[in-house]
């Protein structure tokens, strides 16, 4: 079965409740519609209630009906949210009264209906910039016990007969979010994306830290910093599977593992893939994309108490029915 097929089974065997935040947007409606229709979840969307039935009505979707709509503006709906910002925020300075005008934002609201315990994870960022999508989570819902940064993952589905992954999958982190993470944070990524892997992509992860050095045939402060991750991601979690430094093809290939790394339990193994910053992240995962024509899906947010991820402005609503379902099986993991 594959893996879009398994993880949208087990959506729709243990149904989460998901919040669409920008609920009057086309392609958004369009997704929920299709999620309605197959059972995936129960699909909660934020919006002026009237704009999205007519919306809805225009775009000939059917099942919108069977949505929960939650107005941002009505002030005896959110007046409960407003008092958990305040709280959660009052140390920080806030009013009530700004807390009340926080609220009337979606994004806001939707983490904060997560937090009070009226939804389970949230998809957004059609309308929205990542920065804004990353910030009500932060303020809001917050990293998971252990962990302090937040990142992103990719799961590269490859060609068929492709020798390199697990199943014909790779995952790889970060690729979204942190530009140049120290050593703690990068040992963190690596326990967040074997997670990720794990609980998404559903095999036992054998992780590589990369860099541009295998095992110190390089000396620079940037490998220093990979050596440093790869020994407090060990303290971490001392039963993963993990190590670094390895260059990319000592970490997939196994005739090269041998030759670069023979001690190494991971070399030429390795089905996560972490990177030493974003810039080599993105650009590596989007070269796969592009080069071996590898479907990548993501990024998938990691490190949140709850799930909430964010979406390309260019997404389709089939990307965004399948972040849903990422969502959902996120959720159901951290249950």
């Amino acid at each position: 079965m594959a893996l879009f097929d398994i993880l949208t089974k087990t959506a729709q065997e243990n149904k989460q409740r998901i919040v669409l935040a920008e609920g009057t947007e086309a392609r958004t409606l369009q997704a929920a519609d299709m999620l309605i229709r197959d059972n995936i979840c129960e699909v909660i969307l934020i919006g002026n209630p009237d704009e999205i039935k007519a919306e809805a009505l225009k775009l000939g979707l059917s099942n919108i009906e069977k949505a929960t709509l939650v107005n941002p503006k009505d002030e005896a709906f959110t007046e409960k949210y407003a008092q958990l910002f305040f709280e959660l925020r009052k140390s920080k300075g806030i009013t009530i009264e700004d807390a009340r005008k926080k609220v009337q934002d979606p994004l806001y609201l939707g983490c904060l209906l997560i937090k009070n315990g009226d939804a389970d994870g949230q998809v957004a960022g059609a309308l929205s910039p990542t920065g804004n999508v990353l910030r009500a989570a932060f303020q809001v819902i917050k990293p998971k016990k252990g962990i302090s940064v937040v990142s992103g993952a990719f799961l590269m589905l490859l060609p068929q007969g492709c020798p390199y992954g697990e199943n014909e999958i790779l995952v790889l982190g970060d690729c979204a979010v942190v530009p140049n993470p120290t050593a703690p944070e990068l040992a963190q990524i690596a326990i967040s994306t074997a997670e990720t892997a794990k609980n998404i992509a559903g095999f036992d992860p054998r992780v590589a830290i990369l860099s541009f050095s295998t095992k110190g045939s390089a000396k620079h402060e940037m490998v220093d910093k990979v050596i440093e991750a790869t020994q407090i991601a060990h303290e971490m979690n001392p039963e993963l599977a993990l190590d670094g430094e390895l260059q990319a093809d000592a970490a997939i290939v196994e005739s090269v593992g041998k030759t670069k790394a023979p001690n190494s339990p991971i070399a030429g193994k390795a089905n996560v893939l972490v990177f030493p910053s974003l810039e080599v992240g993105n650009i590596s995962y989007k070269l796969i994309q592009r080069i071996s024509g590898a479907q990548a899906v993501g990024p998938i947010l990691q490190g949140l108490a709850k799930p909430v991820n964010d979406l390309s402005r260019g997404c389709s609503p089939e990307d965004i029915y399948k972040t849903v379902i990422i969502t959902c099986n996120q959720s159901i993991n951290s249950k």
